[in-house]
């Protein structure tokens, strides 16, 4: 089996979860298979080679697990993105919408800096909301996003329009229909 036949059938589909009616696509039990998780981080490296990347941000929280791993992996910086009021320093922040509501995602106000190269990593795209504010975090200190990177991308829910203005290079490793 290749790696994204591997990633299919460790995924666990659990459902009504967060609430009534949503299938959720669970990566934890990718985790307990830590060749699977190398394999994982060599198949993002390959994807994510030359596009010259000076760092690699990781959406909180799931996108830390293999953000980092990726940034280790490419020699380069890792950043994390979290949401308001969880990081030490000062920050900068970016206020999104959500399906009910909004929320707020910050960076360091350091973590970026102008004409820095980024790519953007998370382990799921779906509406594209967090990876956007994201992208909005990196543009408004100056960074320029390369790409954006995500373990699986549900289709059906259109997210990777919203990440088309940042950037065109959008790798994910299995796509849900």
């Amino acid at each position: 089996m290749n790696v994204h036949e591997r990633i299919k059938s460790a995924v666990r589909d659990v459902p009504d979860f967060p609430k009534k009616g949503i299938l959720f696509r669970d990566i934890t039990p990718i985790l307990a298979d830590p060749v699977l998780c190398r394999d994982i981080v060599t198949e993002m490296k390959v994807l994510a080679n030359g596009l010259s990347i000076d760092a690699v941000i990781g959406i909180e929280s799931r996108g830390f697990l293999f953000g980092l791993m990726l940034a280790e992996r490419l020699v380069a910086p890792f950043i994390p993105v979290r949401k308001i009021g969880k990081l030490p320093f000062r920050t900068v922040s970016h206020e999104y919408a959500l399906e009910y509501g909004s929320a707020i995602m910050e960076m360091h106000v350091d973590a970026v800096k102008p004409g820095m190269r980024v790519l953007i990593h998370d382990d799921l795209l779906a509406t594209g909301g967090t990876a956007a504010a994201a992208a909005e975090l990196v543009k408004s200190q100056g960074g320029v996003v390369c790409g954006f990177s995500f373990i699986i991308s549900l289709d059906s829910l259109g997210g990777q329009k919203k990440l088309l203005p940042y950037s065109r290079n959008i790798q994910t490793l299995v796509n849900y229909t």
